[in-house]
């Protein structure tokens, strides 16, 4: 058991339990159906790779280098990706309005999902 990586996935799970309760209590009403929908997919974003997260965490047959760059893809993933949808779908309400470089950021977090699932599939295949 990796316990940093343990510890990270379960901040995110926490996270996006709260954020998703927010969302369904207290964001409604105040946003719009498709900001809602925005929000939601961020939340479900980022539970899926807060699975992911605990899958590196608790198999520790498989070790490596590439273990630990596929963490850090998924972490930074979360807080670019769903992070960003976040922010972008309470805008109005925040008044975020005029923060143009958000919507550039959550694709770059996509990126970073893609990139560690990669590496994680690559650690597999090189593990023994």
């Amino acid at each position: 058991m990796d316990k940093q990586i343990i510890v990270t996935a379960s901040f995110f799970g926490f996270l996006a339990v709260v954020l998703g309760a927010f969302a369904a209590h207290g964001l409604k009403g105040r946003l719009s159906a498709s900001e809602l929908d925005v929000w939601h997919t961020a939340v479900q974003y980022q539970f899926y790779h807060v699975f992911a997260l605990l899958f590196l965490g608790l198999y520790p047959q498989i070790k490596g280098s590439l273990i630990k760059v596929a963490y850090y893809l998924f972490t930074f993933g979360i807080i670019f990706f769903s992070g960003s949808l976040y922010l972008l779908s309470t805008r109005e309400l925040t008044g975020l309005t005029g923060i143009s470089f958000l919507g550039p950021i959550t694709p770059v977090g996509g990126l970073l999902f893609i990139a560690g699932w990669l590496t994680l599939g690559i650690a597999a295949l090189k593990n023994k």
